[in-house]
């Protein structure tokens, strides 16, 4: 992608961009007469670097006259799986983890109802966060499959909203039935924000949950932040998108015979690697997925796989159609939790040089070859909508 070696921002550049915020105040100055203050934060299924972020977070918190004790973190999982310790650690570091409370968010219980969206949704938010009045989120914009980037209200919904809120806005707005995507309404789509119902919807939903602020960041080829924008969650992340389509802007080769995507943000959502290096792939070309993630593929109480035929409500049985598929991966299960393609369809290895003679048998000579090392969050102008 165009941004692969993007630089890593500094500490300077962060404090700038908390402190020149876009649409909005500062945290300093909404915290004034303020009480009690959540910060909001993504999980391990996103790549945000909230530990680099925190600290000048908290700092303006104390000068608008928020203290310590005034402060809890709570998870932003969606329908993700709950987070341990270790996993707080990793995303926030472990000085807040002592320091403060840190909560994971449940889609099932302990909400508060705020009434419906414009379209229909119910909207139902964490009931921990509402008791707060001064709500921040901490997030990052990568490309996306239906709300087009991450980022901005999506850390209210599906971050902390209610199973039936994300269920409405997924399904019946946004469309989406299992992971085939194949009743997309026609406004969603990778890279796709000003007209996407799934996205106005959920917006609509952060605005009645009174999202105070929003802070999102763009990475690099390595996970870096490189950017960082904050202020008003729509505001500042429309600004976001706008470089966030540059830096992951990637050219294809064209009708390569073999394609290697590699997942490195999103690698426990390895299925999202699939969509995007496959736009050009020559017509029986074989794909293979890197999908090198310890902790496996994420728990997803909406699309996930819960057994051997059944799974959420938004699953699907058949994900995706690929003649030739190879999962390469050292931790490899029988059946992931968030399949990439069909069971059948599918090698899965963890030894790389099987990989390679299954190529090699696939396609002698000198095969024209594809390598996206970030196939996760690349676009391109073929990436499919």
């Amino acid at each position: 992608m165009t941004g692969h070696d993007r630089r890593h921002m500094d500490a300077e550049q962060i404090q700038y961009a908390l402190r020149n915020p876009v649409g909005s105040r500062t945290i300093t100055q909404l915290a004034k007469r303020k009480k009690e203050a959540v910060v909001l934060f993504d999980d391990l299924t996103r790549p945000t670097r909230a530990s680099e972020i925190v600290p000048f977070v908290l700092e303006q918190l104390k000068l608008g006259g928020i203290t310590e004790e005034h402060v809890r973190f709570v998870a932003a999982l969606g329908a993700h799986g709950a987070c341990d310790r270790i996993d707080f650690a990793k995303k926030l570091g472990e000085d807040i983890v002592e320091r403060f409370p840190v909560y994971n968010h449940s889609p099932f219980t302990n909400l508060a109802t705020l009434g419906r969206t414009a379209r229909g949704t119910p909207v139902q938010v964490n009931a921990e966060v509402m008791d707060c009045d001064l709500k921040i989120g901490i997030g990052c914009v990568v490309p996306h499959p239906d709300a087009g980037f991450g980022g901005g209200g999506k850390i209210i919904i599906p971050g902390v909203a209610g199973f039936d809120t994300v269920r409405f806005n997924h399904g019946s707005i946004g469309g989406l039935v299992g992971l085939g995507m194949d009743t997309l309404h026609p406004t969603i789509g990778w890279g796709k924000v000003e007209q996407n119902v799934l996205r106005l919807d959920l917006e609509e939903g952060a605005r009645m949950a009174s999202l105070d602020f929003k802070i999102d960041v763009i990475i690099n080829g390595r996970g870096e932040s490189t950017d960082l924008f904050a202020g008003d969650f729509i505001a500042e992340h429309r600004e976001a998108v706008k470089v966030g389509k540059d830096v992951y802007g990637t050219t294809p080769l064209d009708e390569p015979d073999i394609v290697v995507a590699n997942t490195f943000a999103k690698a426990n959502e390895a299925v999202l690697a699939v969509l995007t290096p496959v736009a050009k792939m020559k017509k029986g070309g074989t794909l293979v997925v890197i999908a090198n993630a310890p902790d496996g593929q994420a728990t997803h109480y909406l699309v996930g796989k819960f057994g051997k035929n059944v799974g959420g409500p938004l699953y699907s049985a058949a994900p995706l159609k690929f003649k030739k598929v190879i999962v390469y991966s050292q931790y490899s299960v029988p059946d992931p939790f968030v399949p990439i393609a069909e069971k059948g369809d599918v090698i899965y290895t963890k030894d790389w040089n099987e990989v390679l003679e299954i190529l090699q048998t696939a396609h002698p000579g000198t095969p024209k070859v594809a390598v996206y090392p970030n196939a996760d969050i690349q676009i391109t102008p073929e990436t499919p909508e």
